[in-house]
């Protein structure tokens, strides 16, 4: 009977709209704390200092809601219908992350987790709670532990029926649960993923310094990008998908079903000027229920503008001198250095500037 509650459940997450579902225990991760803290000693989190504020939490499962004995993990996929990269050709459009072109997954998500949730209560009671990454979970070790797939050497988790298209949720229960086995690593010899980073943000297989990660850098970093890093950001304006789009195991990717993750036409590779010209008003209203809204309208037009300033097209010179003296100090300083860029593209100059 126990059998067959698990298989009750794990169908009842699919047909919700989930890709995957697999079970462990909030115990089955004890590597979690060792590395977390080697994360933190270096300094890998940059600013994101809740991850350092809730590291008891973070490193250890059970302590997070000590009453839950089984995790329910649970994939759903976003794969896109076309190679994320090809924009970055393009260089007066902007390059958004895959899973931010359309509606905000942790919204989809979390409202597939509760009915799976309350499903679960209904026909085999016990407590349960639903997380989606806005709470100290480790999903990735969960989700390997759970046998939805292996963290690869870009530390994301990699799946053998979806790629590494796809996000992550999880339901902790009381019930105490049959668990699945995890999945073994099949990375094997492969370095695409590292050899894709255009920042060099992997110290070493299976370890990301997120100070140089452009989803860290366009997301999560508050004021001015380094110097040095700023020309590697390319057309990237919000999120990278580089190292995601070179796993040799999307070859057994699909598109995604919920049409919600398919891009939003005005988003797959919108005009960079276009952008660089958006006030608070005009940047709410384009982004509303778009995960892109949540940095802010200084924080993305500063992404703009280093765009910008690597697009090597002087003719955006009047978009970026306009905001050479924006209220706001961050995208002054970006606009300058976009002009910089820009005038030294048109005298036949090339390599990066220091901002004014």
């Amino acid at each position: 009977m126990k059998g067959r509650l698990e298989e009750q459940i794990k169908a009842q997450a699919l047909a919700e709209g989930f890709d995957d579902a697999r079970i462990c225990r909030p115990t089955d991760v004890p590597e979690v704390p060792a590395r977390l803290a080697t994360f933190l000693e270096r300094g890998y989190h940059g600013q994101m200092g809740w991850l350092a504020e809730r590291s008891h939490w973070r490193g250890n499962p059970a302590a997070l809601w000590p009453e839950a004995r089984s995790v329910l993990m649970l994939a759903e996929n976003y794969g896109p219908a076309t190679d994320p990269r090809a924009v970055l050709k393009a260089r007066e459009q902007a390059a958004i992350s895959v899973y931010a072109q359309n509606r905000d997954y942790h919204d989809l998500v979390k409202k597939r987790l509760k009915r799976v949730a309350r499903w679960m209560v209904a026909h085999a009671g016990g407590e349960v709670k639903v997380f989606v990454d806005t709470a100290p979970v480790p999903e990735k070790p969960l989700g390997q532990a759970a046998g939805l797939g292996w963290q690869g050497k870009h530390t994301n988790l990699v799946s053998r029926r979806l790629g590494n298209w796809f996000f992550l949720g999880a339901i902790f229960s009381t019930l105490d649960l049959a668990v699945d086995a995890p999945e073994p690593d099949h990375c094997g010899s492969c370095r695409a993923c590292l050899q894709a980073c255009p920042t060099d943000a992997f110290p070493a297989p299976y370890q990301l310094d997120a100070r140089r990660c452009i989803s860290y850098l366009t997301i999560e970093h508050h004021g001015p990008v380094a110097p040095d890093l700023r020309a590697k950001l390319g057309n990237r304006i919000y999120g990278c998908d580089d190292c995601l789009a070179a796993c040799p195991w999307n070859k057994f990717a699909t598109v995604a079903r919920e049409m919600r993750y398919h891009a939003r036409p005005d988003l797959q590779a919108p005009d960079l000027a276009a952008l660089a010209a958006l006030d608070d008003a005009g940047f709410r209203a384009r982004f509303s229920g778009s995960p892109i809204k949540r940095i802010g309208r200084n924080r993305f037009v500063r992404n703009v503008l280093y765009a910008i300033g690597n697009s090597g097209q002087p003719r955006l010179l009047p978009v970026v001198q306009a905001l050479c003296h924006d209220s706001d100090p961050v995208v002054a300083d970006a606009a300058r250095w976009a002009v910089e860029r820009l005038m030294g593209d048109a005298n036949g100059r090339a390599g990066a500037v220091a901002p004014l």
